[in-house]
């Protein structure tokens, strides 16, 4: 073969296989941006005022316990109506008719905020220590993260002081970490995957810094996500937040960390 030929051959090729991957760079980026260009334009599910942020449930002669929950709108209930069906109601209700910590009359609220990240935790941990302190708080945070952007060790160093402030005041703290987004139907693939890959970044992270400062973990993703992937019915109809039934598969996924908690919490 004619060398020179070869060589011009070889450079054609090249410059094509170039070119090729800038086409398919530049239109995956365009796929992308498109995607994530109507998902944010979606209509999405916002949080019912009607929702009460403090309930009380149990019999009235038992040992009283309070619980908050702080984070997103996971932690308000955003995508159900009534208390009894977000993951504070169903929690409440759990531990109050008993098992491993015995009956209890549990004092519920929340201060968690729709849309919040880890670095808006500052502000709601200081709401929930006015007044007298909750003995168990329990954290749900971390999809705003992703979707924002954010560095997932930054977003967990936010995580991991809240915790080491809300143990210093004697609250027992639980962790939910960022759930699986690669359950969500709101997101189209392949943005879904990468949303879910960056997802699972974040909460290696979070259980990490979470871990270090002294609470209690439950990895949501990999507790709950199989049951979201499988069942359409564990979102609400806007395809990303969670529906009754999804906040009571992580209430359930939480509710053997939240029992040794209180545990802890009425041996102090």
């Amino acid at each position: 073969m004619n060398p020179g030929f070869a060589g011009t051959r070889t450079a054609r090729l090249g410059r094509a296989a170039l070119l090729t991957m800038i086409a398919g760079t530049v239109g995956g980026a365009a796929v992308l941006a498109g995607q994530a260009l109507l998902a944010r334009s979606r209509t999405y599910a916002q949080p019912d005022f009607g929702l009460a942020l403090r309930s009380t449930t149990g019999r009235t002669e038992a040992p009283p316990l309070r619980l908050v929950l702080l984070g997103d709108s996971s932690a308000l209930g955003v995508g159900v109506s009534r208390v009894e069906e977000t993951v504070g109601g169903q929690l409440a209700r759990l531990l109050a008719e008993g098992g491993p910590t015995g009956s209890r009359r549990v004092h519920l609220s929340s201060v968690g905020v729709s849309g919040s990240r880890s670095v808006d935790l500052d502000t709601q941990v200081a709401r929930a220590l006015l007044g007298p302190a909750p003995d168990v708080a329990v954290i749900l945070i971390g999809a705003n993260d992703v979707t924002t952007l954010r560095r997932p060790r930054e977003a967990a160093a936010h995580l991991g002081a809240a915790v080491r402030r809300l143990l210093a005041a004697d609250v027992e703290v639980v962790v939910g970490t960022c759930p699986d987004l690669g359950a969500v139907r709101a997101i189209a693939a392949p943005l879904r995957q990468i949303t879910a890959w960056q997802g699972q970044r974040t909460a290696r992270a979070q259980a990490e810094a979470v871990r270090r400062a002294g609470g209690t973990v439950v990895d949501i993703a990999a507790e709950t996500g199989p049951v979201f992937r499988a069942d359409a019915a564990t979102l609400c109809a806007d395809g990303f937040h969670p529906s009754g039934d999804g906040y009571r598969v992580w209430a359930h996924a939480l509710l053997p960390a939240v029992s040794a908690a209180v545990m802890s919490a009425t041996r102090h």
